[in-house]
């Protein structure tokens, strides 16, 4: 990539898009961009070999005017103040945009994971969940997985709030293991709505998914779940990468194979059925119907967004397009399924574990389904509605409109005070 955009900016770049076709007040807007408060402070943990680290850690507050906070915590070396600002404010909005009653939030620690071992990552998250406590809560601020954790970590943190506090709260975080409160559906919900989202980009085109060839950059889970989930579909999946690279076959593959060999390998390069080896960038310029980039943030410039071929691009990571990738995509015609809609299923299955925490009443993976089909299908029909109503340039522009309007009318109909 030639540019690298900061995702705060271009958070910032979004909403003032969306906003030039809004009447709502400057000043709430410029509220709207920023968030009401961020937690930035240093974990010191015992390594295993006695020494003491101390590592950075985040969690940012966007905006709570429609509910709770809600946002995942990763662990990656690039963790950074303006990235979790940019996360946690697209959270905002995501949640908007398929009408759940969160805000937003995000954290995270500036470590690579794979240099600690278990016992290390339990002392790093407990330490994280101790700076936490006073800010979140079932009502409060509701942490979930994201890069680099799972069930585990968040099991961890569960139990860390719960013995400081003295309570059982299972509500307070998502994305935790079934016997610990967790809900049916959670692993494949992220990938579930991006298939959801392509299909009814498909019928909206007037074209058939089935025989539809796609290529997924980032095969982890969300890009995997979806990969085969399309491929039950009868799509096409004839490419896919991580982070050591690209595997191609023009004849496609069985997405739930290749996910087995990553498993047992680490990687989809080898994959014996491959017919060539690929770039991560030369797959994201392959000529295909559909391209599900659902790796990190920044992974198509306006540079590589001219090499782009593909017809529809469903992003299943958040921020994988710089506003400059989307400036060109529009003038090149190509419909952009925005990341907070199309990986909204993540947050929003999130949002039916915590309703079932707080019920204790468990539901079964088929309704969770059929709930998160349902609301994905109703945002996209408000999501295309508005954008042939006001004529807007994109699909991202329009979910941001209807996204921003949401979270104003809830901030005005409550009121400014004090």
């Amino acid at each position: 990539m030639s540019d690298q955009a900061n995702p705060f900016e271009s958070l910032q770049e979004q909403i003032d898009d969306a906003a030039a076709h809004l009447d709502v007040d400057a000043g709430l807007i410029e509220r709207l961009k920023n968030p009401e408060r961020v937690l930035e402070t240093n974990l010191t943990v015992e390594r295993d070999d006695g020494t003491l680290e101390t590592v950075r850690a985040y969690r940012s507050q966007f905006n709570g005017d429609r509910g709770p906070y809600k946002g995942g915590i990763r662990y990656h070396p690039d963790v950074n103040m303006d990235e979790v600002k940019a996360l946690s404010g697209w959270m905002v909005y995501k949640c908007a945009v398929v009408d759940i009653p969160y805000g937003g939030g995000k954290g995270g620690i500036a470590i690579d994971p794979t240099d600690y071992s278990e016992t290390e990552l339990e002392r790093l998250t407990r330490a994280f969940a101790m700076e936490l406590r006073p800010l979140i809560g079932e009502d409060i601020d509701i942490p979930a997985p994201d890069v680099n954790t799972g069930q585990r970590e968040m099991n961890w943190i569960k139990d860390t709030y719960e013995k400081l506090e003295n309570t059982t709260a299972p509500g307070v975080i998502t994305g935790k293991a079934l016997d610990s409160g967790g809900s049916e559906g959670r692993v494949e919900a992220t990938g579930r709505s991006t298939m959801l989202a392509a299909r009814e980009m498909f019928d909206y085109l007037d074209r058939d998914i089935e025989g539809a060839t796609v290529a997924v950059q980032g095969y982890g889970n969300a890009g995997s779940v979806a990969a085969y989930l399309l491929d039950d579909l009868g799509a096409k999946i004839v490419a896919m990468s991580d982070t050591s690279g690209g595997t191609y076959s023009p004849d496609g593959f069985d997405a739930r194979e290749v996910k087995e060999f990553k498993s047992e390998t680490g990687s989809v390069v080898g994959y014996p059925e491959a017919t060539e080896e690929l770039t991560n960038e030369e797959l994201l310029a392959l000529d295909v119907d559909l391209l599900v980039p659902a790796a990190l943030e920044n992974a198509v410039d306006a540079d590589l967004a001219r090499e782009l071929r593909a017809d529809v691009v469903a992003e299943a990571a958040n921020g994988p397009l710089t506003p400059g990738a989307d400036e060109v995509l529009e003038e090149t015609d190509v419909y952009v399924l925005p990341d907070i809609f199309a990986n909204a299923g993540g947050v929003t299955v999130s949002y039916f574990e915590w309703v079932q925490n707080r019920q204790r009443f468990y539901w079964t993976e088929q309704r969770v389904n059929e709930e998160l089909e349902r609301l994905i299908c109703d945002a996209f029909d408000d999501l295309i509605e508005t954008y042939e109503e006001l004529d807007l340039p994109n699909l991202r522009t329009a979910a941001y409109v209807v996204a921003i309007q949401r979270v104003a009318n809830s901030y005005e109909e409550a009121g400014n005070w004090p």
